[in-house]
């Protein structure tokens, strides 16, 4: 199936040229500013099809909030904001990420969830977040995101540094399926143009390998089917204490 598998992933390649072409000469910028508004759409159903998940997961967020002071999340590629709804009322806020074209659906995230105080803005990526102090906020939220980073262990470095001692950094993301599954053969085939309609989406990492590396005190994560398109269902999802 190997071969099968890099044959049908070289011919997908292949008829990705203009996509290649396009994004060589630079105008894949262009993309990145429709791109807020499809993520926008697509959240709002994956929300819905992972209430559930999410609710429970960031319902342990309180425990790492020190005693009489105002919990401060700082979430990674917060995108469009679809999961402030699941932050405790009076929490804080840092938002950030690499594409200031999200800015129009924060504010409208934000309108809907005035339980929270928002800080500010920062247009950065998940590599480099030097204007965030070190230690300075008590828990890094991030899901979906890892997959399009370009360095997942430095992403995990600066959330690491910017988490108090005690913080703790919050995922779910989707990951590579098993290798003996079709599911596995059809992501490796499909990525060269997953790619490009995901904004540098990669559904073929073990992203867990990197957790499990990032040096943390805890890390308590699950592997779990999520109800999704095949090419996505498998999810990993849970924290790491620092």
């Amino acid at each position: 199936m190997t071969f099968l598998m890099r044959l049908c992933s070289l011919v997908v390649s292949v008829l990705c040229f203009p996509l290649h072409l396009i994004n060589a000469v630079g105008l894949y910028q262009i993309y990145k500013r429709v791109f807020p508004f499809c993520l926008y759409r697509i959240s709002v159903t994956y929300n819905k099809k992972m209430y559930g998940k999410k609710s429970e997961l960031f319902r342990r967020l309180p425990e790492f909030n020190k005693p009489g002071e105002q919990l401060t999340i700082l979430e990674i590629g917060c995108g469009t904001g679809t999961n402030f709804e699941f932050y405790p009322p009076g929490s804080k806020v840092i938002c950030t990420d690499p594409n200031p074209n999200f800015q129009k659906y924060l504010k409208k995230a934000m309108g809907e969830n005035d339980h929270l105080t928002y800080a500010r803005f920062v247009v950065a990526s998940g590599e480099d977040m030097g204007s965030v102090e070190d230690e300075s906020v008590d828990v890094v939220v991030c899901t979906l995101v890892l997959c399009s980073v370009n360095n997942i262990p430095q992403t995990l470095r600066e959330a690491h540094r910017i988490l108090r001692p005690g913080g703790a950094f919050f995922f779910i993301e989707h990951v590579v399926a098993d290798p003996s599954t079709w599911a596995y053969f059809f992501q490796h085939v499909f990525q060269p143009a997953w790619y490009y309609f995901g904004d540098g989406c990669d559904v073929t990492l073990e992203t867990w390998k990197h957790l499990e590396a990032a040096g943390f005190s805890e890390l308590k994560l699950r592997h779990i089917e999520a109800p999704l398109v095949f090419i996505i269902k498998q999810h990993i999802i849970g924290y790491a204490v620092k």
